[in-house]
């Protein structure tokens, strides 16, 4: 299909947008008034998104591409497209309601991330998936990996001392995890005698021993590579009160290396869930809790607040403060989690602690 002109014979604007899943993209091209100029679909491969773009730009002056999943399935093409001098909008799946009036399908979905760049209802950049910050979260996605199945490790070994014989479960109730781990570990049940019950308990704790200390290991070696990465980022907020590593990494990749699309301190306490959401109507106004944005995140910024709760003496005397106004605990805690992601997103967004572009 040509590209559509105007009547001066300049070159028409379009926008596109991409559906993205594992194996194939479907891209759709529109042109300023939604009309929809083509769909086609193309491999998820470097070569099939370089294709996806010149295909979209036979249509005209492509002005922005909106893509869906930029930080999974679409994180290649949003990658290619922003090296390509390429505006690339974030958007949503189309909502439910819409979907039951349209139908579902790739293009359709396509069709949908084209017309919402273009409209703007949804103008949020995507995170550049390279720098640093990419290396971080790699990093973190592991540790929190081997955090998760090492609690359920402990969870099983306790769980399996409940229902052990009596003599096994009289030895190993009430000592401390750590000690209960080494104890576990160094059991020696005679593996020629699985079948019995008592054995059987034996093999299961000190395979699932063993396997948490492997797992707190490897959790060791990741700290290790974590604590100065953090620092070499932004050395001011590992240094932050409350702020430690697990914090500031957290917080680090929830921002993201291009922070800048963050356009002021109320997004970034959107984005981790510590804005309150209007919920007003009539002569009533009020706000609720968002339960919204990076969780994560939020867990980050509360874990600063019960730091500083216990040793910030300006935190303890707002806290006294605000509960002789009647507020509860939860309310305060609410609002120093928003006071806290204000005073962080300065120390992220500080011009001195930012990365290069690559």
């Amino acid at each position: 299909m040509p590209p559509i002109t105007p009547q001066d014979g300049t070159p028409g604007e379009v926008a596109g947008g991409v559906d993205t899943h594992l194996d194939t993209h479907t891209a759709a091209v529109i042109d300023p008034v939604g009309r929809v100029l083509g769909t086609e679909q193309f491999p998820a491969t470097a070569a099939g998104y370089a294709a996806l773009l010149e295909w979209m730009r036979r249509f005209g002056r492509l002005v922005r591409v909106g893509v869906e999943g930029t930080g999974v399935y679409g994180a290649g093409l949003a990658r290619l497209l922003r090296d390509r001098d390429v505006e690339v909008i974030e958007v949503d799946r189309p909502d439910r309601k819409a979907r039951r009036f349209q139908g579902k399908s790739d293009p359709i979905d396509a069709i949908a991330a084209a017309k919402s760049a273009l409209a703007g209802e949804r103008t949020g950049v995507p995170k550049q998936r390279d720098g640093r910050i990419e290396a971080l979260r790699n990093l973190r996605v592991a540790r929190r990996s081997a955090i998760d199945q090492r609690a359920d490790a402990q969870r099983q070994i306790k769980a399996l001392i409940v229902t052990a014989p009596d003599i096994l479960r009289e030895r190993l109730r009430g000592l401390p995890v750590r000690e209960l781990i080494t104890t576990c570990a160094n059991l020696r049940p005679d593996r020629a005698d699985a079948a019995a019950v008592a054995t059987a308990a034996k093999i299961a704790l000190r395979s699932l021993a063993r396997r948490h200390q492997r797992l707190s290991d490897e959790i060791g070696d990741l700290d290790e590579l974590l604590e100065p990465l953090v620092a070499m980022i932004n050395p001011d907020l590992v240094a932050a009160h409350g702020v430690g590593t697990d914090v500031a990494g957290q917080l680090l990749v929830t921002a993201g290396h291009n922070h800048a699309r963050l356009r002021s301190e109320a997004a970034f306490a959107m984005l981790c869930g510590a804005a309150p959401i209007p919920a007003s109507s009539g002569r009533t106004t009020r706000h609720r809790l968002n339960r919204g944005g990076d969780r994560h995140a939020n867990a980050a910024l509360y874990r600063v607040v019960l730091c500083r709760l216990r040793w910030d003496p300006r935190t303890r005397a707002y806290m006294q403060r605000r509960t002789k106004e009647g507020m509860s605990k939860k309310e305060i805690i609410r609002c120093l989690k928003r006071y806290i992601a204000r005073e962080l997103y300065q120390i992220i967004t500080a011009p001195s602690d930012l990365e290069p572009a690559a």
